[in-house]
């Protein structure tokens, strides 16, 4: 429970609705309940004990607010002593009252929905309670005293933290029902509680070594009716009802007439009294002022003590916390330099790669050594990386075994701190309840002493409450850190699994591995693609699925290449167009010779279009462009009609993406770019070249030609 909480103040309405039940209750012929409930009450008022005192009250219902205690200051709890009644439901009650067992002639206490620890130990002196329930409450356990409630018939325990039943439970011979969480139990177990409240009484009782009873064998008096019973045997049983009642309500009013004269009495004593009680008070007072004052000094002296040497400590802590984040910001700093050393290996393994791509140029090698030589270096730097990595990795481990310690070290001085402060506060709150206590009714000057005591707390706690904040971001901060390492160690484990992967596969696997990326980047063709092998003669299409030349299909689709163009080419002309095998080379020209030409087919070519140019192919092909190869405009390029319909099969020039493709730069045919682009080549051309790399078959045509 906080020390200090904001009070919330009652609306408009819940005023209203107090005072209506208040000024309802205080009327003659009313009833015996006081219902003051849903007022958004924080405190019961003391008017309301003077009401139940005075009038007698029989019935107290205060459900529906938000009250912490049930006793406001300066009442007791014998003014409720005609209580037999009382619901507190749906409020935010922590404890009940230590002496509620002078309520003797309670029969119903209803503490259900509460916030309630513990029941006082004198629950077990209510002989005439017939019902408790305190339903959803923080009960951890049950008091022994429970046993010596003689009258006890219902008892409700349910969602509380309660594990263990007391054995003294069976001395209650009246329970009828017993209602808790069974399946949660220890004691009794669980399949005892679930079998109903009967078989809970026979283990307890079997347990305590008493014999059972059953509860039908004890009889208790009934609550009190106050309402006139009917005659079922007189005629006019109504009339007579209506009589009883109006006499009842005479007799009631004229007790309570006399009631009121005998506490005017009363009064009057007591004001006599209060005046003598009030001379001796102000005897009394100086010497108490005094005492109170010297002891709030020496309250002052241990308090300035105590936070001098807790200042002291608390700067010794933070000193090692600066030193431990210093720390964390020279690791983070070596973080950061090894991470710009990887990027410098990075920059080195480009570099090697550039001078590979060199000497590839000066040698001439085969394709097959040339993906040997880049697997091996690919590896070599993937181990380097990860030897890097894994020392790293290793700085990364000390470093956060060094931070833990030390944050764990400066938890458990923080926690030592706060227990002496809880301390100190716990001993100062209990003298200062006894002081309070001793003058309560003292004047505003006293009043305005205890205020200030309470602002020196309470920024003593916003000092604190500051420094819980701070602590919060930091370990927020180390949070961060751990899960970026995480991260980071989550990808080095998985480019390990790769690279494990890549070792246990055989070496037939590995000479496939780019045949099954190429395959891969094959089945990810582009739609205009799929659109133009489709128009790739069936007989055409049928002939490289024999000879095991699938790869090549995308080359002839692009070029529109027929059996007439075919006759009209030569190995040379393949091998420019990127078919570099000789066996499917002479294949397709063998193919081409012998398949018949149809005239039909060279009269509709000329009323299509310059589709296919007039000179020789030798001069339309272009060599490929590569990093080192410079684009000027001197370089060959060839025309591309524009095609009659814009449908899928429809290209666009890959580097503005708007305008249609005019000019070819490569055999493949896979950079294309319009006229305008053509013209502005010598600004754009690192562009065009990253464009050309980006397809297989560019490579490959650029390696041939190289």
């Amino acid at each position: 429970m906080p020390l200090f909480y904001k009070k919330k103040r009652p609306s408009e309405d819940s005023k209203k609705r107090l005072e209506y039940q208040l000024c309802l209750s205080k009327e003659a012929g009313a009833d015996d309940i006081l219902d003051i409930s849903n007022c958004e009450l924080s405190e019961v008022p003391s008017s309301a004990f003077s009401i139940c005192k005075v009038l007698q009250k029989k019935v107290f219902i205060l459900h529906g607010n938000e009250l912490r205690s049930l006793l406001p200051k300066g009442c007791s709890i014998s003014t409720l002593a005609t209580i037999k009644v009382l619901d507190l439901h749906e409020n935010k009650l922590t404890l009940l009252p230590d002496d509620i067992g002078q309520l003797s002639a309670l029969q119903v206490l209803n503490a259900e929905h509460n916030q309630i620890k513990t029941l006082p130990d004198s629950i077990g002196d209510l002989r005439n309670l017939q019902t408790l329930n305190v339903k959803g409450n923080c009960l951890s356990e049950l008091h022994s005293s429970v046993g010596c409630m003689s009258s006890l018939r219902t008892l409700d325990l349910s969602e509380n933290n309660i594990r263990e039943l007391p054995k003294e439970l069976a001395n209650v011979r009246t329970l009828e029902s017993l209602t808790l969480d069974a399946c949660v139990m220890n004691y009794p177990p669980a399949s005892v509680c679930t079998a109903g409240t009967e078989e809970i009484q026979r283990y307890l009782c079997s347990e305590l070594g008493v014999e059972y009873c059953p509860p039908s064998q004890y009889l208790l008096p009934v609550l009190e009716n106050d309402d006139g019973k009917q005659n079922a045997d007189c005629v006019d049983g109504e009339d007579i009802a209506w009589q009883s009642k109006f006499m009842d309500y005479e007799k009631r009013k004229e007790q309570k007439q006399l009631e009121k004269l005998n506490f005017e009495k009363e009064l009057e004593v007591k004001q006599r009294e209060q005046a003598q009680l009030l001379v001796l008070s102000n005897s009394r007072k100086e010497g108490m002022l005094l005492s109170v004052k010297l002891e709030q000094e020496r309250l002052e002296k241990d308090m300035c003590q105590q936070q001098k040497a807790q200042e002291a400590e608390r700067q010794r802590v933070l000193e090692k916390v600066r030193q431990a984040e210093t720390n964390l910001a020279t690791r983070i700093a070596n973080l950061q330099l090894d991470n710009k050393r990887q990027a410098k290996s990075a920059e080195f393994l480009q570099a090697l790669e550039e001078d590979r791509i060199r000497m590839e140029h000066l040698t001439v090698i085969t394709q097959e050594e040339a993906n040997s030589l880049r697997k091996r270096e690919i590896a070599v730097a993937m181990q380097t990386m990860l030897s890097e990595s894994y020392s790293m990795r290793l700085l990364q481990e000390a470093s956060e075994n060094r931070r833990q310690s030390m944050v764990s070290e400066a938890c458990r001085s923080m926690e030592t701190l706060d227990k002496k402060f809880e301390n100190v506060l716990a001993l100062q709150q209990l003298d200062k309840s006894k002081a309070i206590s001793q003058i309560l009714q003292e004047e505003e000057m006293q009043k305005a002493a205890f205020e200030a005591l309470q602002l020196q707390k309470d920024s003593v706690h916003g000092y604190i409450r500051n420094q819980e904040v701070l602590a919060e971001q930091r370990t927020a901060l180390t949070d961060m850190l751990q899960q970026l390492l995480k991260q980071r160690d989550q990808r080095e484990m998985e480019l390990k699994q790769v690279l494990m992967e890549m070792e246990l596969k055989s070496d037939s696997t590995q000479q496939n591995y780019w045949m099954i990326q190429y395959q891969r980047l094959l089945d990810a063709k582009p739609l205009s693609l799929r659109m133009q092998e489709a128009g790739v003669d069936k007989d055409l299409g049928s002939l490289l699925c024999k000879l095991s030349a699938q790869h090549y299909l995308p080359i002839i689709a692009h070029h529109r290449i027929t059996a007439e163009a075919l006759r009209h080419m030569t190995t040379r002309d393949l091998s420019k167009l990127g078919i570099s095998e000789v066996g499917v080379q002479k294949s397709l020209l063998h193919w081409a010779i012998e398949q018949p030409s149809s005239p039909k087919k060279l009269q509709e070519e000329p009323e299509a279009g310059p589709l296919v140019p007039t000179a020789p192919l030798q001069q339309q092909l272009t060599p490929p462009l590569t990093p080192n190869t410079p684009l000027t405009p001197q370089t060959p390029l060839i025309p591309i009609a524009p095609s009659p319909v814009d449908g899928p099969g429809s290209s666009e020039c890959v580097v503005c993406m708007e305008a249609g493709c005019q000019v070819v730069f490569l055999p493949c045919g896979h950079v294309c770019c319009c006229q305008v682009t053509e013209d502005g080549i010598d600004e754009r051309r690192e562009e065009v070249i990253l464009r050309s790399r980006e397809h297989s078959c560019c490579i490959i045509a650029t390696d041939l030609n190289n």
